[in-house]
C-alpha cells in the first residue's frame, strides 16, 4: 500500500513540475512569471482570500448558476 501511495504521489509531483516549467507559445513558463513577479502573485492571493476576487469584480466573467 505504501509503495503504490509513493508511486501516485510522485507520478502527481513529476506532472505539476513538467506543467509549470513547460514554455507556452511566447517562451516564458508558470514558473518564469513566479519567478519574475512575486509580489503580484501574493497580492492576487491576498485579494482572493479576502474575497475581493469575485464574479462581480470581473465583467467578463459569466455568474455561477445551478
Amino acid at each position: 500500500m505504501g509503495l503504490i501511495r509513493s508511486l501516485i504521489i510522485g507520478a502527481a509531483v513529476t506532472y505539476g513540475i513538467k506543467k509549470i516549467t513547460k514554455p507556452r507559445a511566447d517562451g516564458s513558463s508558470i514558473l518564469s512569471d513566479i519567478k519574475n513577479n512575486p509580489n503580484d502573485l501574493v497580492q492576487k492571493a491576498k485579494d482572493f482570500i479576502s474575497g475581493k476576487a469575485s464574479a462581480k469584480t470581473d465583467p467578463q466573467r459569466e455568474p455561477y448558476t445551478l
